[in-house]
């Protein structure tokens, strides 16, 4: 579902406006009571009030097992077609916190990804005094309203979260704030469930730096083979866990290191193996460390460089691939697709025929 972004301004909204409010469904100005009020779709924040904000996950992720410290970096999906969710749906505020919400702020903030409510009686009138609102959705469903913000029961007010309000694909969470009893997931359309945590969590797993090990360090020389290696247990898995509170669900997203791929950065060279892809062991460690007597040898790991360099050097590129799997709360899980991370040094390549011993 696509929608152009408006924004209404009460009485301030001029008559050049007046076909696109008609055709809104996101308007209720006019409407009796609600006079110069402001009900607007959009997506963003007042101030930096999470509650108020539909861009705003309350999703908790932490990083359970893996490397800290050091350089690290967000993966990149081999899949360019896939992302995680776009929208969906999750618990806000109990009865009470929503009206303390609503006092506290006159009533300014989001009911849903592209749709704010400026003024309050925009929020007594359906979640206080029960009146119907319309859905922001391709039905243009109907909203029962809420008797006294259903303070006293036990449950919570959903809303519609995107990451990025500016994904047409978030206008598929197009309902209002409502509500669901303690203990149940909303059986709706882009509900959370495990797997959109496990997808959430995949942008927020950090993996360590790719620093190889290299000989020749400095420079290489044109036809001998330069080394490459990374010691045991530079690369071990990496574990996020992301929750959701008040739901009961969660997912530990697994990133495991698979593979190093390495791009001479010209093609006048030889990779070793002829792939480019260097195995990582089951130790963290890629390749043999060079040892001398090892110059005329083929490395397992390795680059030979077959044309020297002139004033610029090639730009040497090495590229982890992570294995991501996951695992619910609800015992589902899988494989998500696999990430790269990649980091590139110069490499300055001689013409001199010399043994590195």
């Amino acid at each position: 579902m696509s929608h152009p972004r408006t924004a209404y301004s009460g009485l301030l909204l001029s008559l050049a406006l007046g076909a696109a409010l008609l055709s809104s469904p996101a308007s209720a100005l006019g409407e009796p009571g609600h006079e110069g009020e402001t009900k607007k779709s959009s997506g963003g924040a007042q101030g930096k009030d999470i509650y108020a904000s539909a861009t705003h996950s309350r999703i908790k992720v932490r990083q359970v097992s893996g490397p800290s410290g050091g350089k690290t970096g967000n993966l990149a999906p081999v899949d360019t077609n896939w992302k995680p969710p776009a929208c969906w749906y999750e618990p806000v505020f109990t009865g009470e916190q929503l009206k303390a919400f609503v006092d506290r702020t006159d009533g300014q903030g989001d009911v849903g990804i592209h749709e704010s409510w400026y003024g309050k009686e925009l929020w007594t009138d359906h979640y206080r005094d029960g009146k119907p609102e319309t859905n922001f959705d391709d039905e243009l469903s109907t909203a029962e309203g809420y008797k006294n913000y259903n303070i006293g029961k036990d449950g919570y007010f959903w809303r519609s979260v995107a990451p990025d309000e500016n994904d047409p694909e978030s206008w598929d969470c197009g309902r209002i704030m409502f509500w669901q009893d303690a203990g149940e997931i909303p059986r709706i359309p882009h509900a959370p469930s495990a797997k959109t945590l496990a997808d959430y969590a995949y942008d927020k797993v950090e993996v360590p730096d790719t620093e190889i090990e290299l000989k020749p360090q400095a420079e290489s020389t044109v036809n001998l083979p330069t080394w490459v290696w990374l010691d045991k247990g530079t690369f071990k898995e990496v574990k996020v866990r992301a929750e959701l509170p008040n739901t009961g669900l969660w997912a530990e997203t697994t990133a495991k290191p698979v593979a190093l791929h390495l791009d001479p950065g010209t093609e006048d060279a030889e990779t070793f193996p002829a792939s480019g892809d260097c195995e990582i062991n089951d130790d963290g460690s890629i390749g043999t460390p060079y040892k001398a007597g090892d110059a005329d040898k083929t490395p397992p790991c390795g680059i030979r460089y077959l044309r020297a360099t002139n004033g610029t050097p090639y730009h040497l590129s090495a590229s982890v691939t992570w294995q991501i799997t996951w695992t619910g709360s609800d015992g589902t899980g899988g494989a998500l697709p696999d990430g790269t991370f990649e980091t590139t040094q110069d490499m300055n390549v001689q013409e001199i025929q010399s043994v590195n011993r």
